[in-house]
């Protein structure tokens, strides 16, 4: 239920693209011809999901007054128009109040009550208990329905490239678990996930080197996994430990994804799935391959 500030729009760069030389820099010998998964620099990839795997559809403002409006909380033009602001507001002070989405304090669920509570709070809408809770239920059901969010069409023809190539894909996300139990499934995405990293469960969100570590730790036993099946029996006891250098993340926040990844010691290239060239620029100025 991570609001993305875009709905869905024409993608500048397919992920099909992402290993040309001209993307990555000196790409030659990221990936090697050979069936040994330990022998490949790159091995695992990871990527963030709003803005790289998935797209918001619609606007906030629409989500969240389409639902009050159905619960029988009627809002003016002007309180409409200020949902997203206020949105935003209250996404921050929910976060600074209970970082991670309440991590181990609190459901992500309770979470999301606390911050569209408190969107409409700041929009200066009342309503009673009864109808806060209603209100609520309808907007955390709408974020978990293709009505808010769709994969990119050539996002599981990638992951399948990369399962098919025996690299390990999985999920680096400042967001809760709902992402990997509802939405990422339900948009055909799940198959191919062999890790999900959310911030909510480890504690630490994007750029912190410590979410990026605890990427490694989940994707390791995959890559031993794979090589049992495709090769010997004591593969599996055999399968070298995974380097930062052999993971490449993809995302589309050049701190968060890019200089996050950096830090952490993995390779990583931003996306540019909205054709937002000045922003895009600006990325490639500072070193990023977009």
């Amino acid at each position: 239920m991570i609001f993305a500030r875009h709905h869905l729009r024409r993608q500048s760069l397919p992920m099909s693209n992402i290993f040309h030389p001209s993307r990555l820099g000196s790409s030659r010998g990221l990936f090697s011809t050979s069936h040994d998964p330990g022998s490949r620099r790159i091995r695992v990839i990871s990527c963030d999901v709003t803005g790289t795997l998935v797209s918001f559809l619609g606007k906030i403002e629409d989500h969240y007054g389409n639902a009050a409006r159905t619960c029988g909380v009627e809002l003016p033009p002007h309180k409409m128009s200020s949902i997203g602001k206020c949105f935003n507001e209250a996404y921050h002070e929910t976060s600074d109040a209970h970082p991670c989405f309440g991590n181990h304090e609190m459901s992500a669920k309770d979470w999301w009550r606390r911050c569209v509570k408190r969107s409409f709070e700041l929009v200066g809408t009342e309503m009673s208990d009864q109808e806060q809770e209603r209100v609520f239920q309808r907007v955390y059901s709408k974020f978990g329905s293709h009505a808010a969010y769709d994969a990119f069409p050539d996002a599981s023809p990638f992951l399948k490239w990369c399962h098919r190539r025996g690299i390990a894909t999985g999920v680096i996300s400042n967001a809760d678990e709902r992402y990997g139990d509802s939405i990422l499934p339900m948009l055909g995405l799940g198959d191919d996930m062999k890790f999900l990293t959310f911030s909510k469960n480890v504690g630490y969100e994007k750029p912190r080197k410590e979410i990026f570590q605890a990427a490694i730790k989940q994707a390791e036993p995959w890559l031993s996994l794979v090589k049992s099946n495709s090769m010997r029996e004591d593969a599996f006891n055999s399968c070298p430990p995974l380097k930062p250098e052999e993971v490449l993340h993809i995302g589309n926040d050049f701190k968060k994804d890019y200089l996050g990844a950096k830090d952490a010691g993995f390779h990583a290239i931003l996306l540019d799935r909205y054709d937002e060239k000045e922003l895009a620029d600006s990325w490639r100025q500072e070193g990023a391959p977009v």
